[in-house]
């Protein structure tokens, strides 16, 4: 065999999964309770009654700023192991390459954070 799973374990466990799946989803249906309440069907319910609808807009520069932090977050993600794993490029021969591709991956990002700066996209007023 050799590792192998046999077939007959891949039908019973995904026959047992789907069954109990649909055996959950059953139960939740006949044991939950049902509420028709003008207050329960809020966004926010807390018991108390809405007082007026106001649609709240959100400044553009949140979604920005939380773009931002994905971005530098991922390049901290990228940075990492190349961090961890320079000694193993210079002991190959290979360290100056690894430098020079990472300054070039630094430089992308840095000139992104002077843009930044320079058009004030990080500027709240």
């Amino acid at each position: 065999m050799g590792g192998c799973v046999p077939l007959y374990a891949v039908i019973f466990i995904t026959i047992f999964v789907t069954l109990f799946g649909a055996l959950l989803l059953f139960a939740a249906s006949k044991v939950g309770k049902v509420y028709k309440d003008k207050v329960k069907d809020e966004t926010y319910e807390c018991g108390i009654a809405v007082q007026d609808k106001v649609d709240t807009k959100i400044s553009i520069k949140f979604y920005l700023t939380a773009i931002l932090f994905i971005i530098f977050d991922i390049e901290i993600i990228f940075m990492y192991p190349w961090a961890a794993t320079y000694k193993e490029f210079i002991a190959s021969g290979n360290g100056l390459y690894s430098l020079g591709a990472m300054g070039i991956f630094m430089g992308v990002f840095i000139f992104g954070l002077w843009w930044e700066i320079k058009s004030k996209a990080l500027e709240w007023e």
